[in-house]
């Protein structure tokens, strides 16, 4: 068994009397790949995430390194309910110094970890003669020293560190929300140390992280925070391509697979439709994914490369979930590569799309409190005009299929069932529409949202992206008009 290190010295006599442990003594970012690489039946992290102070989470990862899916969550669930009163001495803590049962691999396995991420390190030299410069902020958390290891496993120099941010503190004193995805609001500290060491290219992580949002300064001045999605299609742009500067045999790609999740953008789709490898959408979460590339590794296949919409990106295989350090490196060495091109990250990011299609996104959510409101908006949808009755149109735009992961229903199979597996518990319906348009509505897990994610994907070519954008945000509009009508079932919208 594996622990993670945040604050779970206490929790380690209670659960693991009689049984080997490893238990980190330092704050640490990948639990799953000590529990994958050291051959464990288990590995646990306590942490926040991303989220509020408050919000501490308690991640499993099974023996395959992956996050837990059914059977074991409902499995662990359960052993919980059955074991409400502690143990007799559970919090008897004396017998863990010493113990022979408790272990701290920290040094081996972030050695391991590092020899292994170097084998994802394609452009040695480049890294070496760059004059490309980064700053790194890891908001409080546990990225810092792993990603400037990073950097020197690469041979990058390492990122200059936002030094009010640089050090772990629970308390997260100088943002409101812990979260990089949130966007400018939690990277003023890392804008203003990138202009004074005329820096253009921010990375940062999320407490944990896990998670990896980059910015890029324009030659307006002005910062872009790329969108998990953009991201995602230049990691994998730049994953395939470096892959395929190794592979030349093209009969590899009847192996070789990309993932997303299914309210990510279908970008990888296609670039997989016209490279010819593999793509395949999970269900949200990492979690899917994760599980999902072990079967795929398991059979002998290539994974290249994961990601949602939510900057989690799987960049190497050896760890199967997201994983921001090895997201942040590599982003770096994409970044110093396409420099000796005289390109930026933005730049290429259009080529991307001009090759592949241009892919425009839009996401937000609603916040609601009362479940019984957010199970009436959806059943209200289910039985639009009349009983059973999905909706035909939003406003003026055409749905041409639909997908209902709540029920198990899609129009799009020929026997109207979902291909993808399907819960009861959670919301979760998905809208294509006549003009190329996707959006899937579903509810959130952890946090009293409904979220929306919305995409709208051309075919490749000379298309205009403004008239696109004004599509989408025309596509969007109507969702939140007709399907969420937040008035009527007194939704607050996403504070902007």
């Amino acid at each position: 068994m594996f622990w993670g290190p945040d604050g779970v010295r206490d929790s380690w006599p209670a659960s693991c009397h009689g049984s080997r442990n490893l238990l980190y003594e330092r704050l640490d970012h990948h639990p799953d790949y000590a529990v994958s690489h050291l051959k464990l039946c288990a590995g646990i992290m306590v942490t926040a995430s991303h989220n509020p102070k408050q919000d501490n989470g308690y991640k499993v990862y099974w023996d395959n390194g992956a996050q837990i899916i059914s059977p074991h969550d409902k499995g662990i669930s359960q052993a919980i309910e059955e074991n409400l009163e502690p143990w007799p001495q559970a919090w008897d803590d004396s017998s863990i110094d010493g113990s022979p049962l408790l272990h701290d691999p920290s040094a081996s396995i972030n050695n391991d970890y590092f020899e292994d991420l170097k084998k994802y390190c394609f452009h040695r030299n480049v890294n070496r003669e760059t004059k490309v410069k980064f700053v790194h902020t890891s908001v409080h958390g546990v990225g810092h020293n792993f990603v400037q290891s990073a950097f020197k496993a690469f041979d990058l120099v390492p990122p200059e560190a936002v030094s009010e941010q640089k050090d772990p503190d629970p308390e997260f004193p100088t943002v409101k929300y812990p979260n990089p995805e949130e966007g400018k609001g939690v990277l003023t500290l890392s804008f203003a140390l990138a202009d004074k060491t005329k820096t253009k290219i921010v990375l940062a992580n999320d407490p944990d992280a896990d998670r990896l949002a980059v910015a890029e300064k324009q030659d307006s001045g002005e910062w872009r925070v790329f969108s998990g999605n953009e991201l995602g299609a230049l990691l994998g742009w730049w994953l395939f391509t470096s892959w395929k500067e190794k592979n030349r045999d093209r009969s590899a790609l009847k192996d070789t697979y990309m993932l997303s999740s299914t309210v990510s953008s279908k970008i990888l789709r296609a670039i997989a439709l016209k490279e010819g490898f593999h793509f395949e959408e999970t269900l949200t979460g990492f979690k899917w994914m994760g599980n999902r590339a072990k079967q795929l590794l398991d059979q002998g296949k290539t994974v290249l490369f994961a990601f949602e919409e939510a900057i989690g990106y799987m960049c190497c295989p050896f760890v199967l979930d997201k994983d921001g350090v090895s997201a942040a490196v590599i982003s770096a060495e994409l970044a110093s590569f396409l420099a000796t091109k005289n390109l930026s990250m933005s730049q290429q990011l259009q080529a991307i799309y001009m090759e592949y299609g241009y892919h425009l996104t839009k996401a937000s959510y609603f916040i609601c409190h009362d479940q019984t409101i957010i199970e009436t908006l959806f059943e209200n949808l289910r039985n639009y005009d009349r009983k059973n009755h999905y909706p035909k149109m939003c406003g003026r735009f055409e749905i041409s299929a639909i997908r209902d992961l709540t029920t198990g229903y899609d129009d799009s199979q020929p026997d109207k069932k979902a291909v993808l597996p399907t819960s009861k518990s959670s919301q979760m319906i998905t809208f294509t529409f006549a003009n190329g348009g996707v959006a899937t509505m579903r509810t959130s897990g952890t946090e009293p949202k409904i979220k929306y994610y919305a995409e709208l994907c051309a075919p490749p070519g000379n298309s205009d992206p403004e008239q696109l954008k004004k599509e989408l945000n025309e596509l969007v509009s109507a969702i939140e008009e007709h399907f969420f009508q937040p008035q009527k079932y007194n939704l607050q919208p996403k504070a902007e």
